[in-house]
């Protein structure tokens, strides 16, 4: 991994995230056939600071949950894209419904659906347990894994380093 990732982390305007793998680690099947995740609260901390701060973020998932949905409207994100069979159309949406770059995005990953948008964004990450293929291609790899931090750990570097995480806005939710 490139030393001056950081360096890219100024161009950052966007964040594009997965689900699982990501948000989550564990699926727990219901007898419904409803998969309930289990998510990081400090990752929720983050992105919902992030979208005060005025960065767009997009969620782009194969999965179908209303109550993924609910979490991240909750959040403050309104490009939420579920059943993405294809990711890089809802990406491609995305970068034009918001006047965006690929330049200026931080994509995290973690399997070979996410490879396809990794190669086109200015910042490629993806949390520890992500699978080879993707870590070959992240100009970051996380520390933590996915459900357990990645994604307070990409927000809180980019934000640090466009000197925007210390702000008064962090000290209210």
């Amino acid at each position: 991994m490139p030393s001056n990732y950081k360096q890219l982390l100024n161009n950052v305007k966007a964040f594009v995230f997965d689900v699982d793998g990501i948000f989550s680690n564990n699926v727990l099947l219901h007898s419904s056939g409803e998969m309930l995740r289990s998510m990081n609260i400090k990752d929720g901390f983050a992105v919902q600071y992030a979208v005060k701060m005025g960065y767009s973020i997009a969620i782009i998932t194969g999965g179908n949950s209303d109550s993924v949905r609910i979490r991240f409207e909750n959040l403050g994100i309104k490009d939420i894209y579920m059943k993405s069979s294809n990711k890089i159309i809802d990406f491609e949406h995305f970068l034009a419904k918001n006047n965006l770059k690929p330049n200026e995005i931080l994509y995290m990953g973690d399997d070979l659906p996410d490879y396809p948008i990794m190669q086109k964004v200015g910042v490629p990450a993806c949390p520890a347990d992500a699978v080879e293929e993707i870590q070959s291609i992240s100009l970051y790899i996380s520390h933590k894994t996915g459900g357990e931090g990645c994604v307070r750990d990409v927000i809180e570097q980019t934000l640090r380093v466009q000197d925007k995480w210390m702000h008064p806005e962090s000290f209210i939710w």
